[in-house]
């Protein structure tokens, strides 16, 4: 475990059982290549992250990445979220550029310098697919959240990144009777799978989590009229459905309308939350 600036960076058991593969082939340079390019990967998270405030406890090394613990008691914007995901990639992006002008100028080993690029190409444009928890994911449902409510976001982003992983493990074993099984790919698409269903299943506690945190979040911040929304609803609605047509970065005024399109009642979100978290069967 290494301990930098308060965060905690841990080896996966894939990483380490690659590690292990690598030290058992006698490829201990491609090694340690690839945990510097997956380290710098994940400090350019960190460092985005912090930038913004977050507490980063810890990152766990994958070989394609890591999966970053993060502490706040507020909650973080779509637009942090873009940025912090991005921050991975382009560190991918410098990385390729400058061995690609070493290259050129002949100062280092070709063959290495070409494995180095592969790798970073091969890391950063993995991550950017759209299935969580990679950087791409990240992405998506931070642009969701835009046009819809943050939990639809959470629904549809666990479905598709669910039905993606079982999409990889499908194709590494589609020449399972000729070339044989993609091992790795197979194992990544496991992990992803067991991680996008144990996400799936936490939806609930995720949900109530952006609730608690609404109030100190916006708090923080200037609200202006822009990043205030009206939610109509009937008196028949319940306290759960109108909760769940809330969106990230902009509050709610809830009005409640009778069967004639009138103004029945006026009800601060505030409310609204603090009424769910008691009985959330409870209707408007």
């Amino acid at each position: 475990m290494i301990n930098i600036y308060g965060t905690r960076y841990r080896f996966h058991p894939l990483f380490i059982l690659v590690m292990l593969t690598s030290i058992l082939s006698g490829n201990i340079g491609e090694l340690i290549t690839l945990f510097a390019i997956v380290f710098i990967h994940e400090m350019g998270h960190v460092v985005a992250a912090k930038n913004f405030g977050w507490d980063v406890k810890s990152v766990q090394l994958l070989p394609f990445g890591g999966v970053a613990e993060v502490e706040t008691h507020r909650n973080t914007s779509a637009k942090e979220e873009i940025i912090v995901a991005v921050a991975g990639p382009l560190q991918n992006c410098w990385m390729i550029g400058f061995v690609y002008f070493m290259q050129r100028t002949e100062m280092i080993d070709l063959v290495w310098a070409e494995y180095f690029i592969h790798a970073n190409l091969m890391i950063a444009l993995f991550n950017l697919l759209p299935i969580l928890p990679l950087d791409g994911g990240k992405i998506v449902q931070a642009l969701l959240s835009y046009k819809m409510s943050y939990h639809n976001s959470l629904k549809y982003c666990a479905w598709n990144s669910l039905f993606m992983s079982i999409s990889i493990i499908v194709y590494a074993c589609m020449d399972i009777f000729n070339s044989g099984v993609h091992l790795n790919l197979l194992i990544i698409g496991f992990f992803l799978l067991y991680s996008n269903w144990y996400s799936f299943r936490n939806i609930p506690y995720y949900f109530i989590r952006f609730l608690v945190n609404r109030e100190l979040t916006f708090a923080k911040m200037k609200v202006s009229n822009e990043k205030t929304k009206a939610i109509y609803a009937k008196p028949s609605s319940s306290i759960s459905e109108i909760v769940r047509c809330f969106k990230r970065d902009q509050m709610h005024i809830i009005y409640v309308l009778n069967d004639f399109g009138q103004i029945q009642a006026v009800i601060p979100e505030k409310h609204i939350i603090q009424t769910y978290l008691v009985n959330p069967r409870l209707k408007g």
